[in-house]
């Protein structure tokens, strides 16, 4: 009896039942076989949306009713209480349970600033933020070209990647290249207003409306994406040119990946696909952290509250960190299998 209640519930939580569902759907309603590049190309397809969009709305409810203790009044409060290396670390975890978009990295910034948290521990929160968050560890986890230890490490990765950045950052002094206005601004002491189960309740569902609706574009384009290099993309080429054995696989991964505008769920079936096609594990992750966390638009808006030069440095290192990752990756992914 016990056998078959896990055997049902791994059936169910590795989405067994719609892969299947899919599988049959493409078969006999659009009578393509799974084994033509337009059948596999359409499975992936609608399989992955449908998985993602269950998992999403799951996962960012949880998330946000635990996000709903950490507003940023609270979360600057938190950090202000931290110094060093310890700052850096705190700033990152905190960064995972409060994912805020790039959109959000002005006013988090300024605000930050204006509470007196060192620079490099801005920088810790601003980098882990758009990497790590609930919906990229969901989705990671549940795809058969990740799972759970891929899911854990990047993780760790992304955190690693935050920290170790933002330690550099601050250790550059690089104060004065923050626009002047910005320590001028007083943004003064917000009241932090506590809510009840059903307010928590409603901000969950809300965010989850909230963040379907501005990623939904994007998650379809990846996908999309990820369904042509599935059923078209040439396996011997991407294998030759972006597998593990390439040296120079994952610089290049990360120089394409940052002029791009996506966030982790827009390029999570991308690299699944490029995975499916031989493309090393670390190749295809830094190429997602380096959309995420040094997208083209995210350093147009910090422009507004920091010099070139802080942003050149905070590119260079950010960079460097995720190449290192990707190569890590690459070089365990065998194990992680």
């Amino acid at each position: 009896m016990i056998k078959e209640i896990f055997s049902l519930l791994d059936y169910l939580i590795t989405f067994r039942w719609l892969y299947n569902w899919i599988e049959t759907l493409v078969e006999n309603v659009f009578k393509l076989s799974m084994e033509t590049r337009l059948g596999s190309s359409i499975h992936f397809f609608i399989y992955d949306t449908l998985k993602i969009a269950i998992l999403l709305g799951i996962m960012i409810f949880i998330i946000s009713y635990i996000r709903s203790y950490f507003s940023p009044e609270k979360t600057k409060k938190i950090l202000c209480k931290f110094g060093g290396v310890t700052g850096n670390i705190m700033a990152s975890l905190l960064g995972i349970v409060t994912p805020f978009c790039s959109c959000s990295s002005v006013p988090l910034f300024i605000g930050f600033v204006e509470a007196g948290i060192p620079l490099g521990v801005t920088f810790s929160f601003l980098i882990t933020s758009p990497i790590v968050n609930e919906a990229a560890f969901a989705i990671l986890l549940a795809l058969p070209a990740f799972g759970l230890k891929v899911a854990v490490l990047y993780v760790i990765t992304g955190v690693v990647v935050g920290v170790v950045s933002g330690i550099f950052i601050g250790k550059l002094k690089l104060e004065s290249e923050v626009e002047e206005y910005v320590y001028q601004i007083k943004t003064g002491e917000a009241e932090i207003e506590e809510l009840t189960h059903k307010d928590r309740v409603r901000f969950a569902i809300g965010n989850v409306k909230d963040i379907v609706k501005r990623v939904w574009i994007y998650l379809i384009i990846g996908i999309g994406i990820g369904a042509a290099i599935h059923g078209w993309a040439p396996a011997p080429i991407l294998a030759k040119y972006a597998g593990p054995d390439n040296p120079f696989a994952v610089i290049v991964a990360v120089v394409f990946g940052i002029p791009l505008y996506s966030n982790a769920l827009g390029t999570i079936p991308i690299a699944e696909a490029l995975l499916n096609k031989g493309v090393g594990m670390g190749t295809a992750l830094a190429f997602m952290m380096a959309v995420t966390a040094l997208s083209l638009p995210e350093l147009i808006l910090l422009r507004k509250v920091i010099k070139p030069k802080l942003i050149a440095i905070f590119v260079a290192i950010t960079g460097i960190s995720i190449i290192l990752v990707g190569y890590l990756f690459n070089a365990v992914g065998h194990l992680l299998t």
